[in-house]
């Protein structure tokens, strides 16, 4: 299995006037200009995904938007608590077990330190591997079968400015 791991873009402040939540907060117009170089690399790439899973976070969301819309995979975006700013890696682990059939590729859309933590625990079984993806960055791993430990290797990541060069 192919895991894509991608950042949300730059969202609206925590506090800004009109978004009292943070899961309400909106991409920027900045961030939706980084996604879409992102959207544009990831066709280049000719990237294929399977399953979108993305956390049900305004910014996530608008992410996945962006990139599924791009691939005419619209309407065809998932959301998982798991994937929120408070989700749990071991249940997003599992969850991703259970699809059915296996897919091959998976974009998971989130936020960080969450998905650097997922990239850490399935690369070496352990939090604390020090990546830094930026927002609209992306990385991909790669594991014969999915577990919490050591299953996975990191294929690249990707920074928002070598995707803007891509096209």
């Amino acid at each position: 299995m192919n895991l894509y791991l991608l950042r949300h873009g730059a969202a609206a402040k925590r506090g800004a006037p009109g978004y009292v939540n943070d899961a309400d907060r909106p991409l920027t117009d900045e961030g939706r200009e980084k996604l879409r170089a992102a959207a544009r690399a990831v066709k280049a790439m000719e990237l294929k995904f399977d399953r979108i899973l993305s956390s049900p976070c305004q910014r996530a969301r608008q992410t996945a938007e962006i990139i599924a819309d791009s691939l005419h995979l619209a309407g065809r975006i998932e959301f998982s608590d798991h994937l929120a700013p408070d989700g749990k890696i071991d249940a997003l682990i599992q969850q991703l077990q259970r699809f059915r059939p296996k897919p091959e590729n998976v974009l998971l859309v989130g936020h960080e330190p969450c998905l650097s933590e997922l990239a850490s625990i399935l690369m070496t079984g352990k939090t604390g591997l020090p990546i830094k993806l930026k927002k609209a960055g992306l990385i991909r791993l790669s594991a014969d079968s999915l577990r919490p430990g050591a299953c996975a290797e990191l294929d690249w990541l990707l920074t928002p400015g070598l995707m803007k060069l891509m096209r």
